[in-house]
């Protein structure tokens, strides 16, 4: 399996005999490379040593040396730079672009390596590599943790731009529209964000001072005014034909796009947009407000919003509540910071490079508790150290990019779990 000879090339999990390659060169490896994860070369920057000359290039791995042929490799200037070629399987020579030939070294993956991770992939165990995580130190444990985190971070920041993009590189609109997504608190993020990418915010703008048309806008746009809306549902039914009429506006989203099943009522679509339009209402400049926040209180001080009145005592246009005022309360405010703030934060420093907003973002995760849903407590159970938001955005990168995808290889834990019976180690 290819994945597992990358893996076997890039720990240095050699036979204990001399290396040399297939027409009888000796080889010593000085540097296996980094790891590709764009097009090309699978590892770049390696260097090795063919009897008395240095080397310094790229490395190619395949379970057979006639992939080289099968992908087009030998009539690509990019595999030009390719010192080594090292492959499971020498079944043919292979050559460069100029007809040059390539070295190639027939690299075998160790029976115990190749024993274990089939355990890994194949045990029903959550976490698999549980029995060796209580011995590792927690400085292993840290370092593969600030790494994740960094991982997940950067992958959240790659969505601000892409949203940074749709929105013609406006950073308040893109902080909206991430806003947005997150008072969907999941069930609803997927909805909530096409409605807020279909929103007219510079016509929203004009009318912003004005509450009740800034309701119009958004439960309009949402399409959720229907005919057989409360009183107050019909007069903002009517004001939102006036301003889809004076605006142009494009066709609204349906009812259906909504999820409503197994959501408590405080959870309704129609709740989380009143306390957005007030939000959206009452903080103008928002984000550039949460950029020169300097502490998690002060933030925080920024989401504890309410509604209008109406909503008070109601949780939708027709179903009447007992009276209360809707707010966000903490729980949901530290979601919104987890989800919102500091990933916005994150991506504004890298776009800026002010390294001081992306320490700020990671000092917030310090500051927050760790989440708590299931695949938190798994780790937690398994033995790995859970105390701060910072720990669990880690674990959930760990879980969705690596383990639900049996992604060991790439993973320290897998990696110390194929190590623990290879006696070449």
């Amino acid at each position: 399996m290819e994945q597992l000879l990358h893996y076997v090339w890039r720990h240095r999990i050699y036979p204990l005999r001399p290396l040399q390659t297939t027409d009888g060169q000796p080889l010593e490896v000085i540097d296996p490379g980094l790891p590709n994860t764009h097009a090309g070369p699978d590892f770049f920057n390696a260097k090795v040593k063919l009897g008395d000359t240095l080397w310094a290039g790229d490395v190619e791995v395949h379970d057979r040396a006639s992939d080289w042929l099968r992908h087009g490799h030998d009539r690509d200037a990019a595999y030009d730079r390719v010192v080594l070629h090292v492959v499971a399987e020498a079944d043919c020579d292979v050559f460069r672009t100029n007809g040059e030939r390539i070295p190639q070294l027939l690299l075998p993956c160790p029976d115990d390596v190749r024993q274990r991770y089939d355990e890994l992939r194949a045990s029903d165990i959550v976490p698999p590599c549980h029995d060796v995580l209580g011995t590792l130190p927690l400085l292993k444990i840290h370092a593969w943790l600030s790494s994740l985190l960094v991982e997940r971070l950067m992958q959240k920041a790659e969505a601000i731009g892409q949203r940074l993009e749709r929105c013609g590189r406006n950073w308040e609109d893109a902080f909206f529209v991430t806003l947005a997504r997150n008072f969907g608190f999941g069930v609803n993020g997927d909805a909530f964000e096409a409605w807020a990418l279909r929103l007219p915010l510079r016509a929203v703008d004009k009318h912003r001072d004005n509450l009740f048309q800034v309701e119009a806008f958004f439960f309009g746009m949402a399409g959720l005014l229907d005919d057989e809306a409360s009183c107050y549902g019909q007069d903002l039914r009517r004001e939102f034909a006036y301003l889809q009429h004076k605006f142009g506006l494009p066709a609204p989203m349906t009812h259906e796009q909504w999820r409503f099943l197994r959501l408590r009522p405080g959870n309704f679509p129609h709740v989380r947009l009143a306390q957005l339009a007030y939000l959206y209402h009452h903080e103008e400049g928002l984000f550039s407000r949460v950029v020169e926040a300097e502490s998690l209180e002060e933030v925080r001080r920024l989401f504890v919003v309410r509604t209008s009145d109406f909503w008070m005592d109601h949780f939708n246009f027709r179903k009447e509540s007992p009276h209360s005022e809707k707010a966000l309360g903490m729980g949901a405010v530290n979601l919104i910071v987890l989800n919102t703030v500091v990933p916005i934060l994150y991506a504004y420093g890298q776009y800026r490079s002010d390294e001081r907003l992306c320490e700020r973002a990671s000092s917030f995760l310090e500051q927050l508790k760790a989440e708590d849903n299931s695949i938190i407590r798994r780790w937690a159970n398994a033995g790995l150290p859970v105390h701060t938001a910072a720990d669990s955005q880690a674990l959930l990168q760990l879980q969705k990019a690596y383990c639900d995808k049996r992604d060991c290889l790439r993973c320290r834990f897998g990696y110390e779990y194929l190590k623990t019976r290879n006696p070449n180690r």
